[in-house]
């Protein structure tokens, strides 16, 4: 190739270029009108580069000098459009666009409900004095039963109203000779994690684990098979039921108002003892919205606490449920059904 065709080339390649950086309408069509000229692999300046190798000898220097004249003004060229249309925005070069017209407000999203609620708990625990603990939600049974004293015949453990897995077991640390190896499930509530903390941690403890849980219940208005709880544990000396009773009553003020009326009732669950069930009065009615009590010593002594040395207490709230009586919603599938006309009242 001839040098003068050489440089016929270029003057046209810079012509085209330039003209297509200086017509693009909007940033879409200025990137295509790149990738036409600029491509690193197909663009019609890397291909008049390769054309380089034609031209004679002598010829190279001059050449290759005009080349390199050619690519800095096509980049610059690129350059320029660039920043004219970042500077003008693509509607501003669009000559349909009226700024004169009104316009409106995009819809903005906003952190879900149950997000809202869990962000809130955790602002009162902590002024409490409580820190967040996390723990996985695939657990293995030593951590899900056997450390919280729930027996192979307990009703809790029954296939039914729990989904375990068929995957190999996972299994933490301190799951001890469980007879459960080999099986995992997910979690059928946060239980598991004061566990954990208390195998890696000694007293005093005093932590909140908020989480998803999960349950085979038939779904209604107060039931669904995955929910939220906020577990919460005290290990200290001289620990005491009215410790506890005082710290629910001071969470029920702050997060339910001062007019709330909550209760307690005698129960049992196999990882406290005493046992109570806490209920808040809606719409006429008692609502269970947790369960509490003092940590039994099986539990202590399954992760290496002395009882006569150390006592505590524990608690599970319904996070839904809590967020449905401060919100006045009377129905739990509300939470998740996905419809932005009830979301966005949030």
């Amino acid at each position: 190739m001839s040098l003068h065709d050489f440089l016929t080339r270029l003057d046209q390649l810079q012509t085209d270029a330039q003209s297509a950086f200086s017509g693009a309408s909007d940033s879409e069509s200025l990137e295509e009108a790149r990738v036409v000229f600029l491509g690193a692999k197909k663009g019609q300046l890397k291909d008049v580069q390769k054309m380089l190798g034609g031209v004679p000898g002598p010829e190279k220097k001059a050449a290759g000098l005009r080349l390199n004249e050619v690519k800095k003004a096509i980049n610059d060229s690129f350059t320029a459009a660039k920043d004219a249309l970042d500077e003008g925005g693509d509607a501003q070069i669009d000559p349909t666009f009226d700024p004169s017209l009104p316009g409106t407000r995009p819809t903005l999203g906003h952190i879900h409900p149950i997000t809202q609620t869990i962000d809130h708990l955790t602002e009162i625990m902590g002024r409490m004095g409580f820190e967040v603990a996390e723990g996985p939600e695939v657990e293995d049974p030593w951590h899900n039963f056997v450390a919280l004293n729930i027996p192979e015949d307990h009703p809790a453990r029954d296939p039914l109203d729990n989904f375990y897995l068929a995957t190999a077991g996972v299994r933490g640390a301190g799951s001890q000779g469980d007879s459960g190896e080999g099986e995992s499930l997910l979690r059928s509530q946060t239980s598991t994690v004061q566990i954990r903390v208390m195998q890696s941690r000694q007293p005093p403890i005093r932590i909140i684990s908020l989480g998803r849980v999960y349950r085979p219940d038939a779904p209604d208005a107060t039931h669904f098979p995955m929910f939220h709880q906020m577990e919460g544990l005290l290990v200290d000396r001289h620990v005491t039921m009215a410790n506890l009773k005082t710290v629910l009553r001071v969470f029920a003020d702050n997060y339910l108002g001062d007019d709330v009326e909550i209760r307690f009732r005698p129960s049992f669950f196999p990882f406290t003892e005493p046992s109570v069930e806490v209920d808040f009065r809606w719409n006429g009615a008692w609502i269970e919205f947790g369960g509490a009590g003092m940590v039994d010593p099986n539990v202590l002594t399954a992760v290496g606490y002395d009882p006569e040395k150390v006592s505590g207490f524990a608690f599970g709230l319904g996070v839904e449920r809590l967020c449905m009586r401060r919100h006045g919603i009377t129905d739990i599938r509300d939470l998740y059904s996905g419809d932005l006309r009830f979301l966005q009242q949030f």
